[in-house]
């Protein structure tokens, strides 16, 4: 069977964002299961679309470039083969009529332009419609962020048999993989109460369960959240989601 396209979503850029956006906006649209990531680097950005075909990516025409020269960068990327796959939006201060015109009639920007004068709240909804309409989040039901190298990302638990000391392979909203510094003799299912996950400066107490190891690195333990997990925890995972996934894009050699 022909595998449906973007089963596992797009990734979705903020190209110079204003500092409200990339601190609150963002955490919304990780919450909301959207991978986003942001940038400060026009050259970079269009390198990134090009190993990421099919991306989304909204650009801040208020900085970097001047109008003239960001509508000619904005017109490269929907023309050039390599980049064109991706869908671009705008956001702006700016209420200029016809500026408006030029990127939604005359160039037909595909995921709009975003107002940000209409404040965060509103605009936030705006840009969540968009990316709903592109089907950024596709068939997966959250966003999984490695973070197997980051030594301020641990796990201990402390049972009836014992202290289990992990550390942390990957994490997501459901849960976590794990490399336990012994073997975690729990049986299926089992659930552990209690669990301390250090998440760099993040700190979550909260129950787990123990689902085994993966079937392609046994030294690897599955583990997911509780059904009990405060909305304050929620958010330092998804925060820490957030720190993940910006580590990774900004680590790549393009």
């Amino acid at each position: 069977m022909e595998q449906q396209p973007n089963a596992q979503g797009k990734k979705i850029f903020l190209l110079y964002p204003h500092s409200v956006i990339r601190d609150d906006m963002l955490d919304t649209l990780i919450m909301a299961g959207f991978e986003t990531y942001t940038l400060v680097d026009e050259r970079k950005a269009q390198k990134l679309l090009e190993k990421f075909p099919g991306s989304i990516m909204f650009v801040n025409i208020d900085e970097g470039l001047k109008e003239d020269e960001w509508e000619n960068y904005i017109n490269c990327l929907m023309r050039d083969p390599r980049t064109k796959t991706s869908s671009l939006g705008i956001m702006s201060y700016n209420q200029d009529r016809n500026l408006m015109k030029k990127y939604l009639m005359d160039m037909a920007i595909p995921c709009g332009y975003v107002q940000l004068k209409l404040g965060l709240h509103e605009s936030t909804r705006i840009i969540i419609s968009a990316l709903e309409a592109n089907e950024a989040r596709g068939r997966r039901k959250c966003i999984r962020a490695d973070c197997h190298d980051d030594i301020n990302a641990s796990l201990n638990y402390r049972g009836h048999i014992g202290v289990y000391r992990g550390r942390l392979m990957d994490i997501s909203s459901v849960g976590v993989a794990a490399k336990f510094d012994k073997y975690p003799n729990f049986p299926l299912n089992t659930l552990l109460e209690g669990v301390q996950l250090r998440l760099r400066g993040g700190l979550v107490l909260t129950d787990m369960i123990f689902l085994g190891q993966r079937h392609d690195d046994k030294s690897v333990s599955i583990l997911l959240f509780g059904s009990k997990l405060s909305s304050d925890d929620k958010y330092i995972i998804h925060h820490y989601v957030k720190l993940c996934l910006q580590r990774y894009i900004d680590g790549l050699k393009l």
